[in-house]
């Protein structure tokens, strides 16, 4: 996300806070770059010249120069600007009207409607115990109405049966009078799309409009198309009272110009972003840990949210238990990987981590990708429940049968066994007398209420938000001081908890050796 967006801000502004003074042509040479960066992102040429006159109105005043660190003050003056681009305050989707509450989801063809509206449904169901109905009004794209039964019917959502031959406003009538006998919370509306702008698409839309009367209107738009994803958006806008826009393939490879624009544009608030292909891949849009991230200061925060909402809390007190009796087999190894994959893989928390931008080329030569997790769960796969409870049986025959059932090598088996060991003998040291102590502050917060991860609260996150580093500090955050997590903060040997990383888990560098 914003990858080459985020290299370039990071270079330039990394030469302003190396120098012990600015003037007003360093700070006019700097913007320059930064004016060049936004335009090769496919920011929106009025976008940019809006930018960059407004850090200049800032930065380029007494206080500024005169500063004892005058490039951090660039870099929050940088880093404020881009939050007032993107909107400022994070705006959710409005569910404050008498139920059922009609959302209408509209765009042009192939930009993600039906995946979106799915994927919004499963959020609203799951996260906010909504009961939520959809309705496929595209009466034109082959199998659109199949494709929004099938996703319903994986995500368990309910989905209003197709009737041949209605007209798309007949089929919202009908989806907001069985959103009524049926006692729905919100019905979904998605409309049908085309392959451009044209009037035939704005009547239906409408049509549609008036006759649902619907509470949200929100535009999917394609990230990756940067600046015709703004001039789509403008041209619904024009049309349509939006309250929201839909940005979807946010985790590709785009320059980021969509996400910078579409707020100044066109006056209405990004609500969610699409992050990925599955179900639960999309996210609300925080404007200000959007910036962090282009910026290089990560974004500790989200990572926490995904954690509380991905780890399951009767595994992780089980873990617990028999972390506290010195017990870890590979069966407990394999659930970490895979609570690291739930999270995003070792690409997805590393990116959320400050500082970790800056450090890219020495991450790509210690090969870490999730490609590396897969293996080793494909090795424990392979691997009897005998084996898997006591790794010690593990011989050379066996160890040649496991390889050969995962596809591997020997030596990748005796790297797995050689973290796990390792990883067992300090679960076995925090287990016993002396490390009950630490034990019980690592899993004070799994034991009360509903177990697992606590939910912060919005102390909490305005405190993590300050320890997510400052202006230009870019330094990794103090997880051991973190509020709310048993007393303990994480354990130690988490990335950026002050140790050194979990021993020998994959990918990651191992920490300071102590000189004997």
């Amino acid at each position: 996300m914003f990858e080459s967006l985020q290299d370039r801000l990071s270079g330039i502004l990394d030469s302003l806070t190396r120098r012990g003074a600015l003037t007003e042509a360093d700070v006019s040479a700097a913007l320059r770059e930064v004016r060049r960066a936004l335009l090769e992102a496919d920011v929106a040429l009025e976008v940019v010249k809006d930018f960059t006159d407004k850090v200049k109105e800032r930065a380029v005043g007494v206080e500024v120069v005169k500063s004892v660190t005058p490039g951090q003050m660039v870099v929050k003056i940088v880093n404020d600007v881009l939050v007032e681009t993107l909107g400022s305050e994070g705006v959710t989707i409005d569910l404050n009207a008498p139920s059922p509450v009609p959302i209408m989801m509209v765009g042009l063809q192939g930009s993600g409607k039906t995946t979106s509206t799915a994927k919004i449904a499963k959020r609203l169901t799951d996260r906010q115990k909504r009961k939520v109905l959809m309705a496929s009004l595209d009466t034109r794209r082959p199998a659109a109405m199949e494709q929004l039964k099938f996703l319903g019917e994986q995500g368990g959502i309910d989905t209003l049966p197709i009737v041949a031959g209605q007209s798309a406003v007949q089929i919202a009538n009908r989806a907001m009078q069985a959103a009524r006998l049926g006692g729905y919370d919100v019905v979904l509306l998605d409309t049908a799309g085309r392959q451009s702008v044209d009037e035939a698409l704005m009547a239906e839309m409408a049509e549609v409009y008036r006759a649902a009367q619907p509470h949200e209107t929100l535009l999917v738009a394609d990230a990756l198309t940067g600046q015709d994803a703004v001039n789509t958006a403008r041209a619904f806008s024009e049309r349509l009272d939006l309250t929201g826009i839909v940005l979807t393939r946010l985790d590709g490879d785009g320059r980021g110009g969509a996400a910078l624009s579409m707020r100044a544009i066109t006056g209405k608030p990004i609500k969610l972003v699409g992050v990925g292909e599955r179900m639960d891949q999309v996210e609300e849009f925080h404007p200000e840990r959007i910036a962090n991230r282009i910026l290089g200061m990560g974004d500790i925060v989200s990572l926490v949210e995904r954690a509380s909402e991905t780890i399951d809390a009767e595994k992780a007190n089980k873990i617990a238990e028999k972390m506290r009796k010195g017990q870890f087999d590979l069966d407990d190894l394999s659930e970490q990987l895979q609570q690291m994959q739930r999270i995003g893989g070792m690409s997805g928390v590393l990116g959320m981590l400050p500082g970790i931008g800056k450090m890219k080329k020495q991450l790509e030569g210690a090969n870490l990708d999730d490609g590396v997790i897969k293996r080793q769960q494909a090795i424990i796969s392979s691997m009897t429940k005998e084996e898997r409870r006591k790794p010690d049986i593990l011989k050379a025959s066996r160890k040649k049968r496991v390889a050969a059932g995962s596809g591997t090598k020997v030596e990748e088996v005796n790297k797995l066994l050689k973290m796990h060991r390792q990883m067992a003998d300090v679960m076995k040291m925090m287990g016993g007398k002396k490390g009950k102590g630490a034990m019980a502050k690592l899993f004070g917060g799994m034991g009360g209420g509903m177990g697992g991860m606590p939910q912060p609260s919005p102390e909490m996150m305005r405190e993590m938000q300050k320890m997510g580093g400052g202006a230009g500090g870019g330094g990794m955050p103090d997880f051991s001081k973190m509020p709310g997590m048993g007393g303990g903060g994480l354990p130690p040997g988490f990335p950026g908890a002050g140790g050194g990383g979990l021993p020998g888990l994959p990918g990651m560098p191992k920490g300071p050796q102590k000189k004997k």
